[in-house]
């Protein structure tokens, strides 16, 4: 969302979305104080600290926005976060440089790969050298691996990789007294680093889980982040939102709903929920109420529609159906109960899924993983996915309905969005008008014009009640397009009118509005709302175009060449004829003839067209051939003639009568 800067309002999104937090976003991370302020101390008093918890519950974030902010430049030798991969590297290698190359990489991005093969750890941080504070001792050197799990997953297939990696980050640790290791780690991954702690550290090693928001750090995670941007929440809003987030709705298979309320708030979901509230706002909005938050803050529907971006998201991936995806959800992780369920992890497949969708699903956090007895089980990310997964809410069905739209599938289309409309609330009006919009574009593409204006005006209102000028613009160009079409011409030049005003500077608005003024007998206006248009955008070749006929029509012969001299690409034999009438008006026959013969040849249907080569002709003193034009002209049906033309041609049958 663009917001004005005269609104008062900044421009820029405080919640950051699903991506990770990183440095520069310090100043909208909040929910993490204490335990960013716990990292570092364990970080600089321990030899090894673990960092672990359930993917997308803010590892990485905590680290970036929240852990390095915290430390004293002067008092620490922080590196840059590292990171361990396979990447592109080669699969042949017999040694563990793949996963070394890959962290030194990261710890000094400044540096080629070049420079960096063949270093070991310890002779990596040897060369950097010992950093030492004001009083001559050395300082710590903090090394952070990030996502360390990828080290046991991403080489398990060749474990004497991750082995003389250990043996090496290990030996650089006993050697470099000053370093100090943090590990992040997703959660089922710990049992895989556990038996390297004591390796990697001796004694001197320690874990710290980090779990999800509690009620207070989910209120300093809403409520903080809009300090400074021009708008706050009303007294108790933020709570209401909290608690909403902390409300699971349990439906079992009797259809029985049971509401209850848990302790804990998924960050992913207050960043999900957040960010798409700003979005929805109305850019009046400086103090968010409750009537903001029923209106444009549906936490139901924000989630259904993370779940079901997720869900598109991994069906591409995998080329699957989405609704077998949510289907697999359903039966595998929501009980008859309404609870959540697990699965555990086979050689091959999870509950029937294929393993590599489930990690893909992981990846989007819809499901996550724990160890438990040395087996991989999955769960839901957390209880309030499961209302959203359970059905496929209007959200989900009008995506669906604007996929198949874009897909040519008409009929599926217009199921989805009529589907949508039944099942979304009266004061749903986003999802409502959305689907107006889809079900107007299907009776425009299935040439319904009177149905599409219908729908297509509904939307309208509907996209103007909630503040869209930008969809309103839209929808009304399209209706007085349709109008245009239609010979309404007065109508359609006020839905433009209205269009432009809602969308100044819209060129494809302005020239749709040009060329209804013109079908409407004012070509004057035509040519100043074109004149408009190529002063903002000077290369708009349709507007050049139409202006350059327009002045044909009207005798402007030299100023009408200037345009259609500079629109020659692709013309159109409306455009051949008005330069060919042009060219008659200056005395140049020879290239009249030549130009009025080829929109003849290829504009046996287009009024406008036949219209000026009847022109050249009476200007040839050609009236037989002059007439047989007008009357051409005035049965044409692809593109009929105009009103004013129309009188036009009539006024010259009789003159040559």
């Amino acid at each position: 969302m663009t917001v004005g800067r005269s609104s008062g309002i900044s421009i820029t999104q405080p919640y950051v979305g699903l991506r990770a937090f990183n440095a520069e976003d310090r100043d909208r991370f909040f929910g993490r104080t204490q335990e960013s302020h716990q990292v570092a101390a364990l970080w600089r008093s321990n030899k090894l600290t673990v960092l672990y918890g359930a993917s997308g519950v803010g590892k990485t974030s905590l680290l970036q926005a929240g852990v390095l902010p915290t430390l004293d430049p002067e008092s620490t030798d922080v590196l840059p976060i590292g990171r361990v991969s396979a990447g592109d590297l080669s699969a042949n290698s017999t040694t563990s440089d793949t996963a070394v190359l890959t962290l030194l990489s990261s710890l000094a991005p400044e540096r080629s790969p070049d420079e960096l093969a063949g270093l070991s750890i310890l002779r990596f941080l040897n060369q950097r050298g010992t950093q030492r504070d004001r009083y001559g001792d050395p300082l710590p050197i903090l090394l952070a691996i990030d996502q360390a799990e990828e080290l046991f997953s991403e080489f398990s297939y060749r474990p004497e990789i991750t082995k003389r990696f250990i043996t090496g980050l290990a030996r650089a640790l006993r050697q470099i007294r000053e370093t100090r290791l943090l590990l992040t780690v997703r959660e089922d991954r710990l049992p895989s680093v556990l038996p390297h702690e004591r390796i990697l550290a001796g004694r001197s090693h320690v874990r710290l889980r980090l779990a999800p928001f509690g009620p207070a750090a989910a209120m300093e995670a809403v409520q903080r982040p809009l300090r400074g941007t021009g708008r706050k929440f009303e007294r108790g809003v933020a709570r209401e939102l909290v608690q909403d987030l902390r409300t699971v709705t349990v439906t079992n298979a009797r259809g029985e709903a049971t509401s209850l309320h848990i302790e804990t708030v998924d960050p992913v979901q207050v960043q999900v929920v957040c960010s798409a509230l700003w979005e929805s706002l109305p850019n009046a909005a400086h103090v968010i109420t409750s009537a903001h938050v029923r209106r444009y803050g549906d936490i139901e529907r924000f989630l259904a529609s993370f779940c079901s971006r997720a869900l598109s998201s991994v069906a591409r991936e995998h080329d699957m159906p989405v609704a077998r995806l949510r289907s697999w959800l359903q039966q595998t992780f929501i009980t008859e109960l309404g609870t959540r369920g697990t699965a555990y992890e086979g050689l091959g497949q999870t509950a029937g899924m294929p393993n590599a969708v489930v990690r893909s699903l992981e990846d989007q956090h819809l499901i996550k993983a724990e160890h438990r007895w040395g087996t991989r089980w999955y769960e839901l990310q957390h209880d309030r996915l499961i209302e959203p997964l359970q059905h496929a809410h209007p959200v989900e069905l009008l995506e669906t309905a604007e996929l198949e739209l874009a897909e040519g599938a008409l009929a599926l289309a217009e199921r989805h969005a009529e589907q949508a409309i039944r099942t979304c609330g009266i004061d749903d009006l986003v999802v409502r008008a959305g689907a107006e919009r889809v079900l107007g574009q299907v009776s425009r593409m299935r040439s319904d014009p009177q149905r599409a204006l219908l729908r297509f005006r509904t939307a309208a209102r509907l996209f103007e009640v909630i503040e869209d000028k930008s969809a309103v613009a839209q929808l009304l160009a399209e209706a007085g397009r349709l109008s245009t079409i239609g010979g309404h011409y007065a109508q359609a030049v006020s839905d433009l009118r209205a269009a432009a005003e809602r969308a100044p500077g819209d060129a494809p608005i302005l020239y749709s509005l040009g060329h209804a003024l013109w079908c409407g007998g004012q070509p004057l206006a035509a040519v100043a709302v074109l004149g408009g248009i190529l002063e903002i955008e000077s290369g708009f070749k349709q507007a050049i175009r139409l202006r350059g006929e327009i002045l044909a029509d009207l005798g402007k012969a030299e100023r009408a060449l200037a345009d259609l001299d500079r629109a020659r690409h692709g013309q159109q034999p409306s455009t051949l004829a008005a330069r060919a009438l042009a060219h008659a008006m200056t005395g140049r026959m020879e290239a009249a003839d030549q130009e009025a013969a080829d929109a003849a040849a290829n504009g046996t249907d287009d009024g406008p067209a036949l219209f000026r080569v009847a022109r050249v002709r009476q200007l040839a003193d050609e009236p037989q051939r002059a007439a047989e034009f007008a009357v051409a002209a005035l049965a044409a049906t692809a593109t009929p003639l105009p009103p004013h033309l129309r009188e036009a041609a009539a006024r010259m049958l009789a003159d040559l009568a």
